[in-house]
């Protein structure tokens, strides 16, 4: 209830700031002269929620929804990029396998790893994790974790967490509460602090 998933959807564009304006390079996302630039911006964003959306197709087709014209080649990078791989090669019918109606026939580690997958083909500007390991075992958020590390190095990744351990290693943590920002910096130094992320 802070409003870390309501700053998602202004940012996204999902919201309209009731006042203030959210600017990207300087620019207002929400330019109703230039209603193409929320697309544009719309389009260098990939984002993976807590409850993951998969149809009842193949892992191939759940992978490339949303990317239009990919190759298997590219399907299996961001597979491997994503930590997805190992477990999709051990299926019977590898990327052709059904996962059923939203995902069933999967675990919930499995379920996430094929959503970063997902964005990660997109080969988005910004990526934006929404409590994406918040339902994992110690194991599945490992992988997911090295998955965004990984991808982490050449993007620019925003976490929203509620687990330290998903965010400790993060250039920048802002510490939220009833809407408004109460502490921002590394972990090291929002510790040094002795206040609200340190209690």
């Amino acid at each position: 209830g802070s409003g870390k998933s309501t700053t998602v959807d202004l940012l996204m564009g999902l919201l309209e700031p009731s006042s203030g304006k959210i600017t990207v390079d300087g620019c207002s996302i929400h330019s109703h002269k230039e209603p193409e630039r929320l697309l544009a911006w719309r389009a260098a964003i990939a984002h993976v929620p807590q409850m993951i959306y998969l149809a009842d197709r193949s892992i191939a087709e759940n992978i490339a929804f949303g990317t239009p014209g990919t190759s298997l080649p590219q399907i299996k990078e961001a597979c491997t990029a994503a930590q997805a791989a190992g477990f999709i090669e051990s299926l019977p019918k590898s990327y052709d396998t059904l996962v059923g109606e939203r995902g069933y026939r999967l675990s919930g580690g499995q379920r996430q790893r094929l959503s970063l997958a997902r964005a990660i083909l997109r080969n988005p500007e910004l990526l934006i994790l929404d409590e994406a390991t918040s339902a994992l075992d110690s194991q599945s958020e490992l992988l997911v974790q090295q998955a965004i590390e990984q991808f982490e190095r050449n993007h620019t990744v925003l976490v929203i967490a509620h687990r330290l351990s998903t965010i400790v290693r993060a250039n920048k943590i802002l510490v939220l509460d009833g809407g408004c920002i109460l502490e921002q910096g590394n972990h090291n130094d929002l510790l040094s602090l002795r206040g609200k992320y340190y209690s």
